[in-house]
């Protein structure tokens, strides 16, 4: 970002109104996991579609997020800041008031694509709003504190209006933040023309890479009701695979790509993406599995389901601020990322002993705080490192693709273990369950689910181990900051634009 746009006068204030939509966005998440068993029994939502709830936001998040990005360099990022509030404000409505499955799967996939739109232009935003790299470091400190504590606000908050008032205020709240956001913008948020980047839409490369990611999630989804080798399910993936690689193709060739080869081909942020990708697969479907573990086995409320959650949010705050920031600067980022993702799996291999009649203190909590811990140390540098050493150009590019990786992980993860799950679940009923009176008997129907939930939980821990050895192979990089230092020209300016994660 050039160093000559002047500071505005109002841009900590703007900073309040830029932090409360990511807030929302953030929130968006977790406030509908923990209103989803409630949802899912007010519209008849069937186990093998309800995770669709949960994909349908964060697939049309992932797949567009580049895109968004992109129109908001052409359109301004205020406009598309303020359209993408509005239009985030708008589907929040339309689910709230859903009448049926499919009308809510829609709001979210259109929540999804508003928040595309509001993510990369609040934080370009930031970008250009503080220009002083000590300023823009803390702006983004604060920002990235607020949206990290979206998590935690977004469990309670789910529990308490889902208990005390009912599902659907979890995506009517949403209303509320976006007005306030709006009048913020209009009147303190800046948005100055020279720092515009006016090169023309890639439409074949967002046509192709969405189509190829919601093929390749369509086609987790339909093998939990049609089977791995169904022709829909074999049918998609194909789709899938040919769709991505003609992204590539195109990527390779068109003058202004939306996605730059150059930025995912160096073995570092390559390697971040892909471990990161795969690490939040296994912690999405765990969120999954657990709000229904919670609600459904252990009898707790929705709010009680939400405090449940909370020790393994305050690990990650810990293991990001206390361990990963003060290590990162002194130590590879591998030896943070590898040993991050190992201890986050040894945290999943204590939660997938769970049974119809565990106890929270002995299993649940040890296992949240270690997934919480490893998680949070590992992030905090991969966020670091992303954009490390790229060119000033293609560092918005860069940040975007680590939201990507960590969207389409989210989407993929929840559609694939909710399929082994299902799977587990109805292999372990047909060597369980023989007579009528079985099929009634609320014990064995909750020791199949749990069993479903078990298997899905070890697959993640799995997921999470491979995670871990990408970190530990793929790479290389020294400590950054004295790296960071002989970056050339550009070097400081990349250091001051740090990546935030949704």
């Amino acid at each position: 970002m050039p160093e000559t746009l002047q500071p505005h006068p109002k841009r900590w204030t703007a900073l309040i109104f830029i932090a409360l939509a990511q807030l929302m966005v953030v929130l968006d998440a977790t406030v509908v996991n923990i209103a989803l068993p409630s949802a899912q029994h007010a519209l008849g939502i069937s186990d093998g579609n309800r995770q669709w709830v949960i994909t349908a936001y964060t697939l049309a998040f992932g797949g567009l997020l580049l895109f968004g990005g992109r129109v908001a360099d052409l359109w301004g990022r205020k406009n598309a800041f303020i359209v993408g509030l509005l239009g985030f404000a708008a589907a929040s409505a339309l689910g709230g008031a859903s009448v049926d499955p499919a009308m809510l799967f829609g709001a979210r996939a259109l929540q999804g694509v508003f928040g595309a739109l509001l993510a990369p232009a609040a934080l370009s935003l930031l970008a250009v709003t503080f220009t002083e790299p000590r300023e823009r470091a803390k702006a983004f400190g604060v920002y990235g504190a607020i949206a990290g504590a979206g998590a935690a606000v977004g469990l309670i908050l789910g529990g308490v209006l889902t208990q005390y008032l009912n599902w659907r205020w979890v995506l009517f709240v949403n209303i509320a933040f976006a007005i306030v956001a709006v009048i913020g913008a209009l009147v303190y948020v800046h948005d100055p023309v020279e720092g515009r980047n006016r090169n023309r839409l890639d439409i074949p490369g967002v046509v192709l890479a969405s189509g190829g990611l919601v093929a390749l999630v369509y086609g987790f989804s339909s093998a939990s009701t049609d089977g791995w080798t169904s022709p829909i399910t074999l049918s998609m993936y194909v789709a899938a695979v040919v769709l991505l690689a003609a992204f590539v193709t195109v990527e390779r060739r068109v003058a202004a790509p939306l996605l730059p080869l150059r930025v995912v081909t160096d073995r570092n942020r390559g390697g971040i993406y892909l471990s990161l990708g795969l690490a939040v697969i296994g912690m999405f479907g765990l969120f999954l599995f657990l709000t229904y573990y919670l609600q459904q086995v252990m009898g707790y409320s929705a709010l009680k389901s939400g405090f449940a959650f909370l020790p393994m949010v305050g690990g990650m705050i810990v293991g990001s601020t206390q361990i990963g920031a003060r290590l990162m600067l002194r130590v590879r980022p591998r030896l943070l990322m590898g040993p991050g993702f190992l201890v986050a799996a040894i945290g999943m291999a204590i939660l997938a002993q769970i049974k119809v009649d565990s106890g929270y203190a002995s299993v649940l909590l040890p296992g949240l705080i270690l997934m919480g811990l490893g998680m949070g140390t590992a992030f905090m540098p991969a966020m670091s490192l992303a954009t490390h050493g790229v060119r000033p150009q293609d560092a918005g590019v860069a940040s975007a693709m680590v939201n990507t990786s960590q969207q389409v992980g989210g989407s993929i993860g929840t559609a694939l273990l909710n399929t082994l799950a299902a799977s587990a679940t109805t292999a372990w009923a047909k060597s369980h369950i023989h007579t009528a009176a079985d099929r009634k008997n609320p014990l064995l129907i909750a020791e199949g689910a749990v069993h479903g939930y078990s298997v899905a939980i070890y697959i993640a821990m799995g997921i999470l181990l491979v995670a871990s050895a990408l970190a530990f192979t793929l790479l290389n990089a020294g400590v950054q900051s004295g790296a960071a230092r002989t970056g050339g020209e550009g070097a400081e300016e990349e250091l001051a634009i740090p990546v935030v994660a949704h």
